[in-house]
């Protein structure tokens, strides 16, 4: 007897259909990220908030069904659906799929007349979101409500927080009414080659591809890579495979970098292919030397750690604005003397005014601003400078001083360590081998940083492990312009 399909298990089939297969018959082998983790997390915060903001008068029903069970919530729904009152999380099955609603709004005050909202943490609208509510549509039709109509609710990234708790205008809808309704006859299709899929004793037999990754990241990439040998210099290692040739090539089965030849290559993954076979280190000494020439001594090298919220919780702030709670400042004079300065606010008070104007002080008088991926920084300082009108004069004009040294390593540097990447995480251990990131104590990376940072300002986090945080968080940014430090010291000829 056929299984019923859930959406999730649908739109799963729909991005691949040996992950179908994997959910269903051996789902201990997922493994999500912690990227996919806090998405998890992001999507049920919006989707609380969501419910208070359709039904501020909390007149309507939360249904459960991970509690109640599947069986009990679908007949709560039947029941529900008889009513005139808003319904979260009403569940339908019909014609082998199952689906739960996000929200179920009453028309015009009527019983048996509904119009179905689905939210999302995102900013727009995906083709999977179409297909999402393709799914919706149909499955609740077919189990014979009668749906008038269908819309995604998404943020609205342009909105401003303006306090006080008030959330509104945080979603817009974008109705999907027409479109969802006449993908009928699509969704059966998928629903009935989903349940072959779902029949077959074997897992199917499809190589891992750009598809792994797209819509999202599957939890079985893990398991389904590692049957194949390992390349010796993996094609991965080329950086921007953009050609349609080359992508032919990877996709017909190239999976190292010796069997690609160098035509379908361009100037830099050629050099990447060849220093990375050779084992030998490209460095054009005088080419970086004769870039950083015009931005002597003294200089200031700076780098930012960001949070960012889909539900703001700063006021005059926007849903996944980056906000700066913490920088460090490496100063180098004309004579070679080297000084630190930070900032890190872990009260929970929105940090920007004070790291801007911590920021202005630490980065005073004359000279350039190197950062390692200008686009970054120069944002948030742009961003600052908006928020701040009296900040903004000095903001603007230390943007105007922000040289980028990820450039240069891109055009100058290369070690076969660095397996095509220019991250300063990579080209560190080549050029500064007694600087680690992996050394330091609890805090490692960007994402680390921010999972820090959420557990710093948690009123229930205790004192001592908030100055454990502190201090890891310190290290970190520390290290980061330490590092360029390093990096502009071999670049320009100061260090060998």
């Amino acid at each position: 007897m056929p299984i019923r399909l859930s959406k999730s298990k649908l739109l799963a089939f729909r991005q691949c259909e040996r992950r179908l297969w994997l959910e269903l018959h051996r789902p201990r082998l997922r493994q999500d990220d912690g990227a996919s983790q806090a998405a998890f997390a992001v999507g049920h915060q919006v989707g609380d908030l969501a419910r208070s903001l359709y039904d501020p008068g909390r007149l309507g029903v939360l249904l459960d069904p991970q509690t109640e069970g599947f069986d009990a919530a679908l007949a709560r729904s039947r029941e529900l659906l008889a009513s005139a009152q808003p319904v979260f999380e009403a569940g339908f099955a019909a014609a082998g799929a199952l689906a739960f609603a996000d929200i179920l709004l009453p028309v015009d005050g009527g019983a048996r007349r509904w119009r179905m909202v689905e939210v999302k943490s995102s900013t727009s609208v995906k083709d999977y979101h179409r297909e999402d509510a393709a799914i919706q549509a149909y499955v609740a039709r077919a189990a014979g409500v009668q749906l008038e109509g269908i819309a995604l609710a998404r943020i609205d990234s342009r909105w401003t927080y303006p306090g006080k708790g008030d959330y509104r205008g945080l979603l817009v809808e974008e109705d999907l009414s027409a479109e969802a309704f006449a993908r009928g006859a699509e969704v059966a299709s998928w629903i009935a080659r989903a349940q072959a899929v779902a029949a077959q004793e074997d897992e199917p037999a499809i190589q891992p591809g750009e598809h792994c990754d797209s819509p999202y990241a599957c939890g079985f990439a893990a398991h389904c890579g590692g049957g194949a040998p390992a390349a010796e210099y993996p094609v991965q290692w080329l950086p921007r495979i953009a050609s349609r040739a080359l992508k032919e090539r990877i996709a017909g089965g190239a999976a190292d970098m010796r069997e690609l030849p160098d035509e379908l290559l361009n100037d830099k993954q050629r050099r990447v292919k060849s220093h990375t076979l050779s084992g030998e280190v490209y460095f054009d000494a005088a080419g970086a030397a004769a870039d950083l020439a015009p931005h002597p001594l003294p200089a200031c090298f700076i780098d930012f750690e960001t949070i960012s919220f889909a539900v703001p919780i700063w006021q005059g702030t926007r849903p996944f604005q980056m906000i700066p709670f913490q920088f460090s400042v490496h100063r180098l004079d004309d004579a070679g003397g080297l000084a630190h300065r930070a900032f890190l606010d872990l009260s929970g008070d929105d940090p920007s005014r004070g790291f801007a104007e911590a920021l202005l002080g630490a980065c005073a008088g004359e000279g350039p601003v190197f950062v390692y991926n200008a686009g970054f920084e120069t944002a948030r300082i742009a961003e600052l400078a908006a928020r701040f009108a009296d900040l903004a004069p000095g903001l603007l004009a230390l943007n105007a001083r922000v040289v980028d040294l990820l450039p240069v390593a891109r055009e100058r540097y290369y070690h076969p360590g660095q397996q095509g990447s220019w991250s300063i995480k990579q080209v560190l251990p080549a050029v500064a081998p007694e600087l680690r990131y992996e050394q330091l104590d609890g805090v490692q990376d960007g994402g680390a940083a921010m999972h820090a940072f959420m557990e710093a300002i948690d009123p229930g986090t205790e004192a001592a492990r908030r100055q454990q945080i502190e201090g890891q968080l310190l290290a970190y940014c520390h290290l980061d312009t330490l590092a360029m430090v390093r990096l502009w010291e071999v670049f320009s000829g100061r260090l060998e």
